[in-house]
Order: structure tokens, then C-alpha cells, then sequence
């Protein structure tokens, strides 16, 4: 074993998940939107969720050792700085994102049988089931609306006309584009439902007028033609190099000549041992997807120059939101 390993180090590690999981049950039982609303006894959140009275009071105690709640005098509240982080009706909530964390919980328990070929994926149970769906997408948008800006930013979409967003969730990345380039005009292809909720979000931010929606499957359909700049932002870890391939050939189809597409995710060192976050990643598509993983810039290079992309280059090594670029002749 490795001199910077010791038996408290490896122990503090496997009892990780116990923290985890106190603080994903919460957020599945809406702990901190009820108790930031109103302080209550044990008794009484019992009462309110339908919950056994030792198994509730267990969980609020420790979530109060965690900090995330506060217990003064047998009753509990949600502590003030966590309240708008955790809370269901909070526009700042990370609530999604971590009930997101609950699903892939659930894939991950049985990765040991599935590295023995023991099982499979449940992709019915997975997160773009009809119960995680929101959740999932809700938890993108988390983490895109505050990481877009910069993604932009390091792309330079000066001089496109037309964005193509290939699975493009809620619009995130969509409405980062548009802002950072007033000519620029979108279209958001992702599916039907997901459509619906980015219809939401653009409308709310003024930019119907300048986006057009269509609603389809990557997998199955062919992409809207006529544009000159195609962003494939967190996708290419879901697929095989195969339909990875097969969709970067949709979307050369889709592009103009001289367009150009960007790629946003983990690129993988030679050995795919670096970075740790993206090491961890293709353990969750290994565990909640039939063929996913994490790619090297080699192995993207390869799959866009089959497509028939040139130029290829990585622009920003940054963990997920490291970028690679390939050219339409």
C-alpha cells in the first residue's frame, strides 16, 4: 500500500457515503424546505411526512451534527445559510442536483455485480426515468447556469450566426451564448419533455424571439441543418465510441462549411487514470449506462476525423468543462 495511505485515511474514506446519504434522504423528504418554513419538533415532522418518530428523529439529529440543521430546545430548523441552498422553492436551490446524487446512488450499489457481469444497468430505474427525469435535469441546470458564462467565454462565439445546442437540457448553455453574443441565433434540440421545461426557462428570460426549439432524439434523428457552430455539452460520456461517432456525423451534417463544433466534458489522460474527477465519472457510466465512459483527447480526435472534422484541437483542459474544437471543411 502507498506510504500516503494509513488505516484512518482508507477508513474516513469508505465512511464517506454515511454523510452522503443522511443529507440525500433529507432532500428526498423535503426535510429542509419544511423545517425552513417553520421550527418543529420531532413529533411534528412525523406528523407532517407520515414518518416513524425514532427513524425522524435519528435523521434530524444527525443532520443537525452536520450543520445543516439547528435544534434548540427539542424543536428543528433549517440553518440559515443552508436554508436557501436546500430548500425545494428556492431559486438558488442545489436541491436537484443532489436528489440527481440520490439516483446515481441507487446505480451505484450494485457496481460491484456489474463488474462481475453479475448485472446490468437498470436503464429503466436510471436518471432520465419518468421519477429522476426532473430531478436530473433540474441538477444540469444547477450546475450549468453557473459555469456557462465562462464555458462561453473560452469557446468565443464571435462571428457565429447560428448555434445548433445538441441536447441542450433546459437552455443554460443556450441563453450563455445568446448573451455573449447579441447577432447570435439558437436552436435547442433535445427531447420532447426537456423541450418543454427549456421553453420555460427561455421564455422567462426574454429570449423566445431568438431561439428555436425542436424537440427529437439524437440517437434516432437527424439534426436541424444550417448552422455554423454546434455545442455538445456533457453527451459524449453517455455514449460508446460508437454512437459517439455516429452523432458527431449527424452534427457534421448539420453544420455549414467551416463550422465548427465544440465538445464540453472530461478529457482523460493517456492512461485515463487523470483527472480523479473523470476517473470516478466513467465509474458512474459504467454503473448507470450501457456503454459510456470518459474519453482521452485521443480517442475524441479519433472519433471527430472519422466524422470528417479537421483542425482538431483541445482549447481548455478543466476537468467537465474541459473543451475540444473540430472544423466542417
Amino acid at each position: 500500500m502507498s506510504d500516503k495511505h494509513t488505516d484512518d485515511s482508507i477508513l474516513k474514506m469508505v465512511r464517506g457515503f454515511m454523510a452522503s446519504r443522511v443529507v440525500i434522504s433529507a432532500a428526498e423528504l423535503d426535510l429542509f424546505t419544511l423545517l425552513a418554513k417553520q421550527t418543529r419538533t420531532a413529533d411534528e415532522v412525523a406528523a407532517a411526512i407520515g414518518a416513524d418518530r425514532r427513524g425522524i428523529t435519528i435523521l434530524l439529529d444527525a443532520l443537525c451534527a452536520l450543520g445543516f440543521l439547528a435544534k434548540t430546545k427539542g424543536t428543528y430548523r433549517t440553518e440559515s445559510s443552508a436554508a436557501p441552498l436546500l430548500s425545494a422553492d428556492s431559486p438558488t436551490s442545489v436541491r436537484p442536483m443532489v436528489l440527481h446524487m440520490g439516483s446515481v446512488w441507487r446505480n451505484w450499489s450494485e457496481l460491484s455485480d456489474i463488474v462481475l457481469g453479475k448485472a446490468v444497468p437498470d436503464l429503466k430505474k436510471g436518471i432520465l426515468d419518468k421519477e429522476n427525469f426532473e430531478a436530473f435535469i433540474g441538477a444540469m441546470h444547477v450546475v450549468a447556469s453557473r459555469n456557462a458564462p465562462g464555458v462561453v467565454a473560452a469557446i468565443g462565439p464571435a462571428g457565429a450566426r447560428r448555434l445548433l445546442d445538441v441536447g441542450g437540457g433546459s437552455g443554460s448553455y443556450t441563453l450563455a451564448f445568446l448573451d455573449a453574443a447579441p447577432a447570435l441565433r439558437a436552436t435547442l434540440f433535445d427531447k420532447p419533455p426537456v423541450i418543454e421545461m427549456a421553453r420555460d426557462r427561455i421564455e422567462a428570460a426574454a429570449m423566445a424571439d431568438r431561439v428555436t426549439l425542436v424537440p427529437g432524439d439524437f440517437y434516432t434523428d437527424e439534426l436541424p441543418t444550417g448552422h455554423d457552430l454546434a455545442l455538445l455539452s456533457a453527451i459524449i460520456h453517455q455514449n460508446s465510441p460508437a454512437e459517439n461517432e455516429a452523432l458527431y456525423r449527424k452534427i457534421h451534417r448539420a453544420l455549414d462549411a467551416g463550422g465548427r463544433i465544440v465538445i464540453r466534458d472530461h478529457v482523460m489522460s493517456p492512461d485515463h487514470t487523470q483527472p480523479t474527477e473523470g476517473a470516478l465519472f466513467a465509474v458512474n457510466m459504467l454503473a448507470g449506462t450501457k456503454g459510456g465512459s470518459t474519453y482521452t483527447f485521443e480517442e475524441i480526435q479519433a472519433g471527430l476525423a472519422a466524422a470528417g472534422f479537421v483542425g482538431i484541437r483541445q482549447i481548455q483542459s478543466k476537468a467537465m468543462f474541459s473543451l475540444v474544437e473540430g472544423y466542417k471543411p
